[in-house]
């Protein structure tokens, strides 16, 4: 089980928990404020955009190839950014803290 906080674009914290699929699909089942999954999750539309904390990054790992290419089009893409769609819920992201991106 892994725990994981949202903080959302009005800073409210949100503390949810899941055990499988993606963080999008957990941030959507929880209602986190500003995480959408438009494209349900294929990395095709970046409405799931997080800014994950640095001291998190390698527990979440590099972005892919198709994830890269579509956050390097977003203003708001950091050296932290990631597509919540493609980080899977497991226990080595226990703990981790995502800032929702701004639109």
């Amino acid at each position: 089980m892994a725990k994981i906080t949202f903080i959302t674009t009005n800073n409210d914290v949100m503390e949810v928990e899941g055990s499988s699929g993606s963080v999008m699909e957990l941030a959507v089942e929880n209602n986190v404020p500003g995480i959408y999954g438009d494209c349900g999750g294929v990395c095709s539309c970046a409405t799931c955009h997080v800014h994950v904390a640095p001291d998190d990054m390698a527990k979440v790992g590099e972005q892919g190839e198709i994830e890269k290419d579509l956050l390097d089009m977003n203003d708001c893409a950091t050296e932290y950014s990631r597509l919540s769609c493609q980080i899977e819920v497991s226990d080595a992201i226990d703990g981790i803290t995502l800032t929702v991106a701004e639109y």
